[in-house]
């Protein structure tokens, strides 16, 4: 039997459940996978989703340790009535975009064959003792692995990931706004022997290296510190040969403000769909965001790597 009226009116009446039967209209969902693209936290998804199934206008079913998530088939022409309306309704709330970006990404994640799970690697990692079994280790191993590239490491700092890359990749420039930076690099550089290290003053919005001249681009934990994110995005596309690819490390989008005053960000994190908003506008396709890390301690700050490609044939890297 359809929930009465006024159940499902005040079941409605609130923006975040709106969001999800916006969300829910479009795919069948997971607590975690609506937490992922609402950035909500789960016990209020829960709580917004116990309200709706009592109404009758969810349904669900269980698979594995998961609960999945749906608008049910409306039994009379008033629940369907009130499933348009909260879809009009979402639809004019200022995080509708966002909603729609990442249910985007997390129904493209789905479809991936292969699928590394880094959290769930971490923690087997830490399950019994193996002598010489060790993160450093396993980072070496993966650095063999790697082409001979041309790499920008753009907001390099001190270079420590630039020094890293060096000595495997054909060539980085490390590119840095800080001129005390390049030249404690570059200095270090010259005392370890890595002639193809190369540090550049320069900004992210228009870093000083040709267009059309890298394989790869790495922003490591430097876009909040760019005052315009998306020209420095922009900026990097054009450093790219056809086929070269973005990396991008940064904090989640967070609430903890003084990191301004402690680390002279500029931005608080980014949300997931905005990056993809500011990288498909740069003219990237093929684009991947995730959340790769989870800090326990407060604030819980969380890291998220995005990848996308610029569009063409990759040049020979024989």
């Amino acid at each position: 039997m359809a929930a009465p009226i006024l159940k499902s009116l005040r079941a409605l009446a609130d923006p975040t459940r709106l969001r999800i039967v916006a969300l829910l209209e479009q795919a069948e969902l997971s607590v975690n996978e609506l937490q992922e693209i609402t950035r909500l936290g789960q016990s209020r998804i829960s709580t917004h989703l116990g309200l709706l199934s009592e109404t009758g206008l969810l349904a669900s079913r269980r698979d594995g340790k998961r609960t999945f998530y749906r608008l049910s088939a409306p039994a009379d022409g008033e629940a369907s009535e009130f499933t348009r309306l909260a879809i009009r309704g979402a639809a004019e709330l200022p995080e509708h975009d966002g909603d729609r970006v990442n249910l985007r990404r997390i129904l493209a994640r789905r479809e991936e064959q292969a699928q590394v799970y880094f959290n769930q690697v971490a923690g087997r990692f830490d399950r019994s003792y193996g002598p010489g079994r060790s993160w450093q280790a396993f980072g070496q191993l993966l650095l063999r692995m790697l082409p001979p590239l041309v790499v920008a490491d753009l907001g390099s700092g001190e270079g420590l990931l630039a020094e890293l890359l060096a000595r495997r990749c054909r060539k980085v420039i490390a590119v840095d706004n800080s001129e005390r930076m390049v030249e404690f690099g570059a200095r270090k550089a010259r005392k370890n022997g890595l002639k193809n290290l190369e540090f550049r003053r320069g900004d992210l919005q228009n870093p000083p290296i040709a267009a059309e001249s890298v394989d790869v681009v790495v922003l490591s934990q430097a876009l909040h510190h760019a005052e315009d994110p998306a020209q420095a995005l922009r900026a990097a596309f054009t450093l790219l040969k056809p086929g070269g690819q973005i990396l991008l490390l940064d904090l989640v989008r967070h609430g903890f403000e003084r990191t301004r005053e402690l680390y002279g960000d500029r931005w608080p994190g980014f949300a997931e769909a905005d990056l993809h908003c500011w990288l498909e506008a740069a003219g990237f396709r093929s684009i991947e965001i995730s959340v790769v890390a989870r800090e326990e301690q407060e604030p819980q700050f969380e890291t998220l790597l995005a990848a996308a490609e610029r569009p063409g044939l990759p040049a020979n890297r024989t």
